[in-house]
This record gives structure tokens, C-alpha cells and sequence, in this order.
């Protein structure tokens, strides 16, 4: 199994809007890719929180070549998506994993 793991640091301002976005809308429109299997959204516990919530994204592929399909094609225009919503409110940092076990 691959994760894809995406840590994201929203303003509080855009913080409840965000999350309805990620749970109604990109989420779902990332799975219809058929690329990942499943994908789950969490909140980071134990964060100073004062500059607004941390969250983690994590999709789920069988395989590296399903990450990469996404990659190359649909993950420029997910990321312009999120960019043309929140402009500098969040920050995004990723991560690729391989699930050992």
C-alpha cells in the first residue's frame, strides 16, 4: 500500500469552511480519480493551535504506479483548485509512504 500524505496548516478564519470543502468536495473529487482506494482526513492533537488547526490527508493507493497516475494527471489541477479557494491561508506539506506491514 501507498500513502499519500498531505499535512495542511489552515488560518482559523477559513478553518470550518475548509474542512466542509475537504470533507464535501475534494475528498470525493480525488477518490473519483479511481486512483486511490480510500482516503481519510484527521485533525492533529497536542498542536498550538494559535494560528489556526492542523490537519493531515492521507490517501491510499494499492499501488506507487496508482500514485503516479494521479500525479501526473490530475494532481496540478486539484492543487490550482485549492489555491484559487484559499489563496495563502493554508500551507500544504507532502509525503509519499509505503506501508511495510
Amino acid at each position: 500500500m501507498t500513502v499519500y500524505n498531505v499535512t495542511i496548516k489552515v488560518e482559523q478564519s477559513i478553518a470550518h469552511d475548509w474542512q466542509v470543502w475537504m470533507l464535501q468536495t475534494h475528498l470525493p473529487m480525488l477518490m473519483q480519480t479511481n486512483c486511490f482506494v480510500e482516503a481519510k482526513l484527521f485533525r492533529l492533537l497536542e498542536q498550538d493551535d494559535t494560528d489556526g488547526p492542523t490537519f493531515c490527508a492521507q490517501y491510499y493507493a494499492v499501488s506507487k504506479e496508482q500514485y503516479d497516475e494521479y500525479i501526473e494527471k490530475y494532481a496540478a489541477q486539484m492543487r490550482a483548485e485549492s489555491q484559487k479557494l484559499w489563496g495563502d491561508k493554508f500551507i500544504a506539506f507532502r509525503s509519499l509512504m509505503e506501508q511495510k506491514f
